[in-house]
């Protein structure tokens, strides 16, 4: 007997919680059925029959049409199911007053507390190069003053990147405010900002996007102008660490910026890992906390009932403009807004963009959405906010550290080493791949399938606060720490 799960009353497909063989029966809860093929772990089987034309249901919505008849049993896949996405809609606001409830857990963390009143995670010096031709200068600076440092601050930390010259208009000015947003966060105690001196993103234009209150703690050096550079930048970076000393205070949950991202997704993400960040999304907004969202091609499919969710109209119309811009920045390159999931999604049973995107949205609760920010802004407002950005793991968790994300919670299916700015939760949506990939993998979430949630909550909630308070990450552990900037226009 092979178990499956179906998401929703009225479903027409049910998830296989393991691999299943021709013949093996299925106990779906409400019915026996018999598998008609071989079918791998996180795939659908039909629970009906199903036209060719008809809407296949998961979630309770409409993730593709069948291409071909299906049979109760069969495998539902690439085989005999498709997208049923398009262009840019036009959409209406249905809003919901669905209540959130959270039982108040009343967690603390471990924190420092700036001048600003903003709490960091960790306390740290930030290296941002203005281009990278002083890429690998700001990563020397970053390592040795790192090993004289150690100790007195949590880290130095150089964030490489490729851009920063031959960039004009919009796209160059996508890379300052970046960059200007990552100098803001509350984690970075002092942040050296490193130029060469001839690029477009000059240091000056760099400062000046950085708010008045945060550039005491702001060092800028141009190598152009430097008798030796990387001694400068050491100096500067001791100076700024001087200015950083600080010690953790406990605080509440409410002081926590919290940034929710998913990536190598398979068909049991959207029944473990995601819903249970979601409750953790719930928790910190019920706390007063900010959790900021993001992959918005990812919401393709799912968006009207996000949209759905809007604190009022003109929230509603920021969350139309973001997806239909994004749509539409899709058709002219002349691509489908459909062009998703991933070969790795595939392989783990995911099929259409719908399906990914209701698997995904769920990161973000069911609180209201009171914010839509663009890319590079930092968040403004307590509650849940939207932040434009792309799907791409390294430019959207980079997107959120610039929001203001001083945790991000990362659900996986498949795995990732990759590390970003902030601490970055990996959460394993089955507990093949925790177990396989310790030293990727911070999180079991595959755990909802034998205990339920309620106990999976409390443990990541501990886990949250735990790294919060300082505890490494397995990304930080193998000094998986990186940067990605969204690039959109012509290069010179």
């Amino acid at each position: 007997m092979v178990d499956a799960v179906i998401v929703r009353a009225g479903d027409s497909v049910a998830t296989l919680l393991r691999d299943g063989e021709i013949g093996d029966r299925i106990d779906t809860g409400d019915a026996l059925l018999t598998l008609t093929q071989a079918v791998p772990r996180g795939h659908k089987i039909a629970l009906d029959a199903i036209a060719p034309g008809a809407d296949v249901t998961k979630y309770g919505y409409s993730i593709g049409r069948a291409t071909d008849t299906i049979a109760p049993g069969d495998h539902v896949h690439s085989q005999n199911l498709s997208t049923g996405l398009a262009g840019t809609l036009d959409y209406g606001f249905a809003p919901t007053d669905e209540p959130v409830a959270t039982s108040p857990r009343h967690a603390t963390f471990r924190g420092f507390v700036r001048p600003d009143g903003r709490v960091g995670t960790r306390n740290e010096i930030w290296i941002l190069p203005t281009v990278g031709c002083v890429a690998r200068t700001a990563e020397r600076i970053a390592t040795r003053a790192g090993v004289t440092l150690a100790g007195k601050i949590d880290g130095v930390h150089a964030f490489s990147h490729p851009h920063g010259c031959s960039q004009l208009g919009y796209d160059l000015d996508g890379t300052r405010q970046i960059l200007a947003s990552l100098a803001c966060h509350p984690n970075a105690g002092g942040v050296l900002i490193v130029g060469l001196g001839c690029e477009e993103n000059q240091i000056n234009a760099l400062v000046e996007a950085i708010p008045a209150w945060r550039r005491p703690a702001i060092r800028t050096l141009t190598a152009q102008l430097s008798v030796d550079e990387v001694e400068e930048g050491i100096a500067l970076v001791e100076e700024l660490a001087t200015l950083a000393a600080c010690e953790r205070q406990e605080v509440g949950l409410d002081r926590l910026v919290l940034g929710v991202k998913c990536g190598g997704s398979d068909g049991l993400s959207g029944l473990t890992a995601n819903p249970l960040v979601g409750r953790m999304s719930d928790e910190v907004v019920g706390a007063g906390g900010r959790v900021v969202f993001t992959e918005i091609p990812e919401m393709f499919g799912a968006e009207q009932a996000l949209m759905n969710r809007a604190a009022d109209v003109s929230v509603f119309d920021a969350i139309v403009g973001v997806v239909n811009g994004f749509k539409q920045y899709f058709i002219d390159h002349g691509e489908p807004v459909s062009e998703n999931p991933s070969p790795g999604n595939v392989v783990g049973g995911i099929t259409t963009l719908e399906e990914k995107s209701l698997g995904a949205v769920q990161k973000a609760g069911r609180s209201p959405i009171v914010d839509v920010i663009g890319y590079g802004a930092q968040a403004r407002t307590d509650g849940l906010t939207m932040l434009e950005a792309p799907g791409n793991d390294a430019v959207s968790s980079t997107a959120l550290a610039a929001a203001g994300a001083t945790v991000i919670l990362f659900t996986t299916g498949r795995g990732t080493p990759l590390g970003f700015p902030v601490p970055t939760i990996k959460i394993a949506s089955n507990t093949d791949l925790a177990q396989r990939k310790p030293g990727w993998i911070d999180f079991d979430a595959g755990q909802v399938l034998d205990q339920g949630f309620a106990s999976a909550e409390t443990a990541l909630l501990d886990c949250i606060a735990a790294i919060a308070s300082g505890r490494e990450t397995a990304a930080e552990r193998n000094g998986e720490r990186e940067i990605a900037i969204w690039k959109r226009g012509v290069t010179l």
